[in-house]
C-alpha cells in the first residue's frame, strides 16, 4: 500500500476516502488500507468537526486548508475528502 503522505506537488486533485471519529482525548490521524481514520477532539457538531477535519489534514499532509474540500458527507462521519493543487 502506497503511503498517504505522498507528495502532491504533481497531483492535481486526490480524493481520499475518511473516517472521522469525533469527541477524542487527541486529534490523530490514521492510515488503514482503504482509508484515513481522523480522530478528532471537536464534538460531532457539523461544522466544529468539519473545520477540524480540514485542519488536521492540512498538517497532515503539508497544504493550505484552502486546498481541502470536504466534497460528500458533510452531516456523516465517512466523508469523502478533495486535496487540490493550488
Amino acid at each position: 500500500m502506497e503511503s498517504f503522505k505522498m507528495n502532491i506537488e504533481h497531483i492535481a486533485n486526490m480524493l481520499i476516502n475518511v473516517k472521522v471519529i469525533p469527541n477524542a482525548k487527541q486529534n490523530s490521524v490514521k492510515e488503514k488500507e482503504n482509508f484515513l481514520e481522523l480522530r478528532v477532539k471537536a464534538k460531532a457538531i457539523a461544522v466544529k468537526a468539519n473545520a477540524e477535519v480540514i485542519k488536521l489534514l492540512a498538517e497532515h499532509f503539508k497544504v493550505k486548508k484552502s486546498q481541502i474540500r470536504i466534497v460528500s458527507g458533510l452531516k456523516s462521519r465517512i466523508k469523502l475528502v478533495e486535496i487540490t493543487e493550488n
